[in-house]
């Protein structure tokens, strides 16, 4: 059994755990109150009116004139989220993390220790209400598809248990977008066979599945099946660190993309940085409305974890993939050949400023660790949120 925890509105939660009087009033956290900026995270009363993250933050204060509108603080997020690590810690060596605000774990070698792996999710679903007075939604089941879907299932504050017997019983009632791979192009294509459910899609076989979706019809059929053979890789063990968010509406706008890929380097970079890492390979991932998946990686010279270094290779990727009028439902960027043994390539005229941005990373890290309500941050950001 797979247990997955995922914070609920985690950078907005955190921002009303900071400032109580925001409770119960609509909020998002984004770069910019009257820019060009997106937003990264809304709270429950601000989604009543039709907010979510990824939307452009003019388009979200369009939709509720009172909306409170909060600066991104990445640092203050990261730092709570290293406390939420620890508390997972506490239960198993076995922690895979997706991004700041959730994780894969793995207890099977800690049963005897701490109990089955649901009373381990609750014990840390409880810890991090008590110690953090921030909600979880926790979903446990027999691997780590199913275990996400389990924590989406009955959000906010979900507790839902996903047992080997009732696998297709879970599965089977959900609409077939619910599935890995099923974008909007791939489920009109369905719909037009009749398919609108997982038990629907469950009965055709391989070949049917692939004559109406392509190379995708063995994936979605494992899928349909509740089967994932992917194991929960700890981050330090791991050949890359990613992060990648999807849209829930495309995005057009370049510099609204410059926007979310800054904010995805940062948290990247700082997870890179926490495990004691410096890689060599910047990757970007794209994926356009029609669910077209493309990536461009650049391998540089020297290892770095700097993240003023790694966005600049990544938005220098980003136009040279992002074509006009192409619309992005996925943006990711990830980092690795975390190679221990080879030796950096030294550029003398480079060194002072790699000294500099290393700097300006470990004091921006430390300053809002310690100063939770500073807003430090890139100017590089500010001014594309600004724009």
């Amino acid at each position: 059994m797979i247990i997955h925890v995922d914070m609920d509105a985690f950078y907005a939660s955190v921002e009303e755990r900071e400032a109580p009087e925001l409770r119960g009033r609509p909020m998002v956290v984004a770069g910019s109150a009257t820019g060009r900026g997106v937003v990264s995270a809304a709270n429950y009363p601000s989604r009543a009116f039709g907010i979510h993250s990824a939307m452009p933050t003019a388009t979200a204060i369009r939709l509720c004139r009172d909306l409170i509108v909060l600066p991104v603080r990445m640092a203050l997020y990261v730092s709570v989220s290293e406390h939420i690590r620890e508390i997972f810690n506490r239960f198993t060596p076995l922690v895979e993390p997706l991004s700041l605000d959730e994780a894969f774990l793995d207890t099977r070698n800690s049963e005897r220790l701490h109990g089955p792996p649901q009373v381990v999710a609750r014990k840390i679903k409880d810890a991090i209400r008590d110690e953090l007075s921030l909600v979880a939604s926790v979903g446990v089941a027999p691997n780590k598809f199913l275990a996400k879907l389990a924590s989406d299932h009955d959000k906010p504050d979900g507790f839902t248990v996903v047992h080997e017997n009732n696998i297709q019983g879970f599965l089977d009632p959900l609409p077939v977008t619910r599935l890995w791979g099923v974008g909007k192009s791939t489920a009109d294509k369905l719909l037009r066979y009749g398919i609108r459910t997982v038990g629907e899609l469950r009965q055709l076989s391989i070949e049917e599945l692939s004559a109406q979706v392509g190379r995708h019809g063995s994936h979605l059929h494992d899928l349909a099946h509740g089967r994932d053979d992917r194991a929960v890789i700890p981050e330090h063990e791991s050949r890359s660190i990613s992060h990648e968010t999807t849209f829930a509406e495309d995005i057009v706008d370049p510099i609204a993309l410059e926007g979310a890929l800054m904010r995805l380097t940062e948290s990247v970079c700082c997870r890179v940085r926490a495990n004691g890492l410096k890689g060599r390979t910047v990757t970007l991932k794209l994926r356009d409305r029609q669910f077209r998946t493309t990536t461009a990686s650049e391998t540089l010279t020297e290892q770095v974890d700097s993240t003023q270094r790694v966005w600049s290779v990544a938005c220098k990727l980003l136009h040279t993939r992002l074509k006009p009028g192409m619309h992005v439902r996925l943006i990711g960027i990830g980092l690795s050949r975390f190679d221990t043994m080879v030796a950096n390539q030294i550029d003398l005229f480079s060194s002072v400023t790699n000294e500099h941005e290393q700097r300006i990373d470990s004091l921006t890290d430390e300053i809002q660790k310690r100063y939770g309500k500073g807003t430090i941050g890139r100017a590089t950001r500010l001014f594309k949120d600004s724009q």
